[in-house]
């Protein structure tokens, strides 16, 4: 049984973007397809990293070779595409923290959606020992520093953390800086996998 239990955030308890939501990002960019997501995905981990809202659009832009008409509408359809949840992530994350499981979320995140989804999901959040966001150190997984971070501010040796994320660049990280790490598939497999 793991000791302490350490969860990505986008793709595992939160969900990703909708269809809606993209169609709705591109409508305001102007651009669809794959050309316009390579740039928004490519330009993303200086966002993650503290980068500014604005800043990360302009280079998004610069990259596509275009002016986007209304960047502030880009930004809040951004930041509106993010805030869903998985509610069985989210009973499983209440579940734990009642068996007195130490928790942890690692999460690369931009600076403007955190208070936003905080604001929304304060109260499971709540459930975490630590919460650690890119945005804020200044790294982002699969950074090897990122998971150095998170593992002191658990009080934790990274061989006693169990990591769970989406990516598999994102575990191979965990494990590289010494932590056990699993592909994250459903509530069932972490279930399992820690005993709950």
């Amino acid at each position: 049984m793991p000791d302490v239990i350490v969860f990505d955030l986008y793709g595992v308890i939160a969900r990703t973007q909708s269809d809606a939501a993209v169609r709705a990002i591109e409508d305001l960019a102007g651009v669809r397809g794959a050309r316009f997501w390579d740039a928004y995905w490519t330009c993303r981990p200086d966002y993650d990293a503290g980068q500014e809202s604005a800043a990360y659009w302009a280079t998004v832009a610069d990259r596509l070779g275009v002016a986007f008409a209304d960047v502030s509408a880009l930004i809040e359809a951004d930041l509106a595409s993010w805030t869903r949840v998985d509610d069985r992530m989210v009973e499983l994350v209440a579940d734990l923290a009642e068996k007195g499981r130490t928790l942890g979320l690692l999460s690369n995140i931009i600076a403007d959606l955190v208070p936003r989804f905080e604001a929304l999901h304060g109260d499971w959040l709540g459930h975490f020992a630590e919460r650690v966001y890119s945005c804020r150190i200044g790294v982002a997984k699969p950074d090897p520093r990122a998971y150095a971070i998170t593992a002191r501010r658990l009080g934790a040796d990274p061989a006693d953390v169990l990591f769970f994320d989406d990516s598999p660049a994102n575990v191979e990280g965990a494990r590289r800086a010494g932590m056990r790490a699993e592909v994250f598939a459903s509530p069932e497999q972490v279930r399992a996998l820690v005993g709950a």
